[in-house]
């Protein structure tokens, strides 16, 4: 099962559902970050952590350990 924390820089791919068992999945959904929305993975800090993605026309932060909760 593949996560947006494994995307590469400019790979774009479709979410296909939130792991609601983790603690952060009301928070990214709440963000926008539902199934059937496209993202691309635009950047990546130093050390990997946090990891910039774009959704519906936004760039928004966060932490590889959020973005595994988003299957891809």
């Amino acid at each position: 099962m593949r996560t947006a924390a494994d995307l590469k820089i400019d790979e774009s791919a479709i979410i296909k559902d939130v792991d609601n068992s983790h603690y952060s999945s009301h928070r990214i959904l709440e963000i926008g970050f539902t199934p059937g929305q496209e993202i691309k993975l635009v950047s990546r800090s130093v050390f990997n952590d946090p990891i910039a993605l774009s959704i519906r026309g936004t760039v928004i932060a966060i932490r590889r350990n959020e973005a595994k909760c988003i299957i891809i």
